[in-house]
């Protein structure tokens, strides 16, 4: 009996690192590890826009500098950029926020399963407890 115990822990370890590996694959596709360097890089290039943008405003107002640009054409770009970064970020969220749900949806579902089969244990204790009774 004992033996049969180590098999079945064995098995359902065996079974965890799998889903477990699994979960971590799978959050690397929708932003997890795998996206960190991405995200540093666009961050980076958003920033450097908008500070070049702040640069060669500054430059024509300061230094009276022509440039071929409209006077306004820095803070139009700019608010566009942050609008941009603004709808990227919630769309990074919402994906996240998808796979928390998907998550907790199968934790549920395995839940109730292990309900199940723990009120089936339940009700054949129950009969093997009257068999012996009678």
């Amino acid at each position: 009996m004992s033996e049969e115990k180590d098999v079945s822990l064995e098995q359902e370890l065996e079974q965890f690192k799998n889903e477990k590996e699994k979960i971590r694959n799978l959050v690397g596709q929708i932003g997890g590890k795998g996206s960190v360097q991405q995200d540093i890089i666009i961050n980076l290039v958003f920033l450097a826009i908008l500070l070049l943008l702040f640069i060669f405003d500054i430059l024509r107002h300061s230094l009276h500098i022509n440039l071929p640009l409209p006077a306004l054409f820095s803070v139009e770009v700019g608010i566009l950029l942050v609008s941009i970064k603004i709808i990227w970020m919630i769309y990074k969220q919402t994906k996240v926020e998808h796979f928390q749900f998907w998550i907790l949806n199968s934790i549920e579902f395995r839940l109730n399963n292990l309900s199940s089969q723990m009120n089936d244990i339940e009700q054949k204790i129950d009969n093997t407890k009257e068999v012996k009774n009678e």
